[in-house]
C-alpha cells in the first residue's frame, strides 16, 4: 500500500473528520469566550473592585514610569503582566466549565439512548425458554 493511499484512508476516517470539526469549532468558541471575558466580565469585575483596568496591571522590572499602558511598558523593558494573566486564567476557567458541562450533557444523552432500546430476544432463545418452562411443568 502506497503512502498516499494510506494517508487518504487515514484522513477520510470518520474520527479524523470529527476531530477537525471539533478543532475548528473549539477555536471559534475560544474566541467567543476571550471576548466575553475581556469585553464583558473583566470590565464588570474591574468596576466592582474600584475602576481597575486589568489589562494594564503589571509590575515593572526595568524602572518604567508608573501608569504607562502595558504595551508601552513592555517596549521599555520586562514587566510582570499579572493583570493579563488573571484575565487569561478566568478565560480558561470559564472555557473549562463550559466544556465540562457539554461533555456531561453528551454523556447523559448517550446513557439515555443506550437504556431506551433493549435488543429484542432472538427467536431461538425464546424457543429454548419455552422448552425449559414446559419441562419444568
Amino acid at each position: 500500500m502506497s503512502m498516499a493511499s494510506e494517508f487518504k484512508e487515514f484522513a477520510l476516517k470518520g474520527n479524523v473528520m470529527d476531530l477537525a470539526v471539533g478543532v475548528i469549532i473549539g477555536g471559534a468558541f475560544g474566541k467567543i469566550i476571550d471576548s466575553m471575558v475581556g469585553d464583558i466580565i473583566m470590565p464588570i469585575v474591574g468596576k466592582v473592585i474600584g475602576n481597575v483596568d486589568f489589562s494594564n496591571m503589571y509590575v515593572a522590572f526595568s524602572g518604567q514610569a508608573a501608569g504607562l499602558p502595558l504595551v508601552e511598558a513592555k517596549k521599555l523593558g520586562s514587566v510582570l503582566a499579572y493583570g493579563n494573566f488573571l484575565t487569561i486564567a478566568i478565560n480558561f476557567l470559564i472555557l473549562a466549565f463550559v466544556i465540562f458541562q457539554m461533555v456531561k450533557l453528551m454523556n447523559r444523552m448517550k446513557k439515555a439512548e443506550a437504556a431506551a432500546a433493549p435488543a429484542p430476544t432472538p427467536d431461538d432463545i425464546v424457543l429454548l425458554r419455552e422448552i425449559r418452562d414446559a419441562l419444568k411443568k
